[in-house]
């Protein structure tokens, strides 16, 4: 869960700086000189809105790191850590991947997740509470679990669905934007004033807010996906014990909120709220399994 809801914020913060720096530097102005010109618009937000999702990946480790406070194995100090790093290792190299940066980071909450910009430069972090509350078996699935979105190129797959959704976030906040300034200018004066630049980023941000169930959505179908490469790389059997070990633990509560979409675990929600939720209920996911329903397409 962490994963996604750290992108997603991200990529709205580099959104709106990205807005104030085309502001200040007169781009938007130079847009609108004669008119409202469709066309360059479009290509203006398309090149800016896929410049904010690659930026938002291109971070995405170490943003992860930085929320959580990992600490990345570089050595192993102890037992569970050398476990670690050769599960990560066999399991990575069983998917076809190079070798992610394997990290721990303190919390109760028993918990992982997989996040960075391609399948060869990738971090694959756990909670301290996952290792106490998991056995060998269980964790070692939960590993496979973020491998295999790792392997599946998920992040990469979701930066271009966000990129796409940004070019249309930004296109239609500058149409909004300069409706509404044209309203406050009825005298036909050029150029923009403030009305224009408080729409854009306003609306920016409810926009995207819209746009990141479409986000979520995505992300619901890929954990099915992920739950059978667990499922491939540890065993059916231990990947349904590892959600049910998670499924009685504890909601989370300890995990920071801007990495929670890229985490294991998920959260039982209804009616409106499942549209922000980036993990489907874990009841569903355990019957995927046992059913041998692998979800392998976003829109299957």
């Amino acid at each position: 869960m962490k994963r996604v809801i750290l992108f997603l914020l991200t990529n709205i913060a580099i959104l709106v700086v990205l807005s104030v720096v085309v502001s200040v530097l007169g781009l938007d102005r130079a847009l609108y000189q004669n008119g409202l010109n469709l066309g360059a618009l479009l290509g203006f937000s398309f090149i800016f809105g896929m410049g904010g999702a690659f930026i938002s990946l291109a971070i995405s480790k170490w943003m992860a790191k930085m929320a959580v406070g990992a600490t990345v194995i570089e050595k192993p100090r102890n037992n569970t850590e050398s476990w670690l790093l050769n599960t990560v290792h066999n399991h990575a190299q069983a998917a076809g991947i190079a070798m992610p940066e394997v990290a721990i980071y303190d919390s109760p909450e028993p918990n992982a997740f997989a996040t960075g910009p391609s399948r060869n430069n990738s971090l694959v972090a756990v909670s301290t509470g996952l290792l106490r509350a998991m056995n060998a078996d269980q964790a070692s699935a939960v590993l496979g679990h973020e491998v295999s979105h790792v392997a599946n190129g998920d992040m990469v797959t979701l930066t271009l669905i966000q990129g796409i959704l940004n070019t249309f976030v930004i296109f239609l906040s500058r149409v909004i934007g300069y409706v509404v300034d044209r309203a406050l200018h009825r005298d036909g004066e050029g150029g923009y004033g403030i009305g224009y630049f408080v729409t854009v980023i306003v609306t920016q941000i409810l926009l995207g807010i819209l746009a990141s169930i479409v986000v979520y959505w995505f992300s619901r179908r890929r954990e099915y996906r992920a739950d059978a490469g667990g499922a491939r790389l540890a065993g059916t059997a231990n990947m349904i014990g590892a959600l049910q070990a998670l499924q009685r633990s504890v909601e989370p509560e300890h995990m920071p909120e801007q990495v929670a979409v890229l985490g294991i675990s998920g959260v039982r929600k209804g009616g409106l709220r499942m549209l922000f939720a980036s993990h489907p209920p874990m009841e569903d996911r355990i019957a995927a399994l046992r059913e041998g329903r692998h979800f392998t397409g976003a829109g299957s």
